[in-house]
């Protein structure tokens, strides 16, 4: 069978993703992430209108702590990525489902010491549109705890700095960067 671009066609029952085009899955790949980041934003919306902001942020970090562990040891062992260092860490967060929606830049020093800056976000840019000032909680109590959890999952000695974080002065300055460190690196 022909590899299928989309889904346009004929009900097949014993459908597989194998099924599809690479280009296709990829699509796919790059539609789960935004569905990924979508139901984290829809959770906390729902959870903030019933408990308020406070419960919803403690909720938040508590969800994303469990997470970040989760989500490291999958993307591992999936991809067979091995070590506990620095370029461990910048490997599995490369193939997370939320960095696939940013754009960005890892620069290696060396094993034990990287640098990630974001230039497009785009929870930052919904939560810059809707005028609430949660960028600042977000982006400055959660995202530590969240870039610290990934941090630990794979080595619970990296070091995880915010060189810069929201709020931005304009929106061509970039969204945050993050310091990464193992040891004397730091």
């Amino acid at each position: 069978m022909k590899k299928l671009s989309d889904y346009s066609g004929e009900f097949l029952p014993n459908l597989k993703l194998s099924d599809f085009s690479p280009d296709t899955l990829v699509q796919l790949l790059e539609l789960y992430s935004k569905l990924y980041l979508a139901m984290d934003a829809s959770w906390y919306l729902t959870v903030k209108e019933r408990l308020g902001d406070k419960e919803t942020l403690a909720c938040d970090i508590q969800a994303w702590e469990r997470m970040c562990k989760y989500e490291m040891a999958m993307l591992k062992r999936q991809l067979k990525i091995r070590g506990n260092d620095i370029i461990a860490l910048m490997k599995a967060t490369q193939v997370g489902p939320w960095f696939q929606l940013i754009d960005s830049k890892i620069e290696i020093n060396n094993k034990n010491s990287a640098v990630l800056t974001v230039t497009y976000c785009p929870t930052l840019n919904a939560l810059e549109q809707e005028g609430e000032g949660r960028e600042d909680k977000i982006c400055n109590i959660v995202e530590p705890r969240i870039f610290k959890g990934f941090a630990s999952a794979v080595n619970p000695d990296i070091e995880v700095k915010c060189l810069k974080s929201p709020p931005r002065k304009s929106k061509d300055d970039i969204c945050c960067q993050w310091e990464f460190s193992l040891g004397s690196q730091k």
